[in-house]
């Protein structure tokens, strides 16, 4: 029997370099903390990074990398996040552009649309919108 699953319960990425990552998502994001992993007190798991929540799940950042990532390796692709609407993308697109983070425009993929850009590490974020209706 397949196993039966609602979502993703968290998404933890490796990181090289923790201050600056979680600059950059703490700018891009805002999303409250759930576990801060540099406190003295920080669980064992938290590995010295930082796990943000983010509705129902988590996204954590795990500070051991010493690479630098590439979609085309086995693993990862990219990370999306759903925003409400396609005015919601050009609203984030404007943020991007007042922290000075590169992306690509605002796309139209017909399934919806989509912002691109990359976190420090060269990891590839993406927010999507559901399509116009």
């Amino acid at each position: 029997m397949p196993i039966t699953t609602s979502h993703y319960a968290h998404v933890r990425l490796t990181v090289t370099d923790i201050d600056r990552s979680r600059k950059f998502y703490d700018d891009v994001f805002a999303l409250p903390v759930a576990i801060d992993g540099q406190t003295e007190d920080a669980p064992d798991f938290a590995f010295g990074g930082v796990i943000y929540a983010l509705g129902e799940s988590l996204l954590g950042l795990r500070p051991v990398a010493d690479d630098t990532f590439s979609e085309d390796r086995t693993g990862l692709d990219h990370v999306a996040f759903a925003v409400s609407s396609k005015e919601a993308l050009d609203e984030a697109a404007a943020h991007l552009d007042s922290l000075g983070i590169a992306h690509e425009g605002v796309k139209d993929i017909g399934a919806g649309y989509i912002l691109e850009f990359r976190d420090p590490d060269n990891i590839a974020l993406e927010l999507m919108a559901p399509p116009a209706k």
